[in-house]
């Protein structure tokens, strides 16, 4: 059976504010962006079956807000530590931890460790040209041949990756 995960780096977030990085909210622009992002997947029909967040605050809004568009109850959330700062490794750890039957499953984090994830499952070649992969409120989707705690390198494909600054209404 083959799979599908999203990985959405979260919105934009604000940097004015004297707060520590993990506690640092969303700005009026990553807002805005994070519900044109959950508006869009909406119109696809991209409900996933299960959706995993960074405990970051700039993450969990953003998930929040996705979740809001898709008619998904916040607490579908699941909010697991081994999505910020922890790398490749944490963010497979995490995966590995979902539930099998998950056909889709949404990612929502942080770069650099989402950037290396999806190269790392897809491959260097399949990645577009571009300077900056997975800027902030992109949405990478990618087929995934094996189960979640088997995924290994070049286990995925991927089909595309949605810019919310692309969308209709972005500014």
């Amino acid at each position: 059976m083959n799979r599908e995960l999203w990985l959405l780096r979260h919105a934009k977030s604000d940097w004015h504010l004297n707060v520590d990085d993990f506690e640092r909210p969303l700005n009026k622009r990553g807002k805005r962006a994070a519900r044109q992002m959950g508006a869009w997947m909406k119109q696809h029909q991209l409900v996933p079956d299960f959706v995993v967040s960074s405990p970051a605050s700039r993450a969990c809004e953003t998930a929040e807000m996705i979740c809001a568009a898709l008619g998904l109850a916040t607490q579908a959330i699941h909010r697991d530590k081994r999505l910020y700062e922890q790398g490749l490794a944490g963010l497979k750890a995490a995966l590995a931890g979902c539930p099998v039957q998950a056909e889709r499953i949404l990612l929502i984090g942080h770069n650099p460790a989402l950037e290396a994830l999806l190269i790392d499952l897809a491959g260097n070649a399949a990645m577009p040209d571009t300077d900056k992969l997975l800027p902030t409120a992109a949405l990478a989707r990618l087929i995934i041949f094996c189960e979640w705690h088997r995924l290994k390198a070049g286990c995925g494909d991927l089909l595309s990756i949605t810019y919310a600054r692309n969308l209709p209404g972005a500014c």
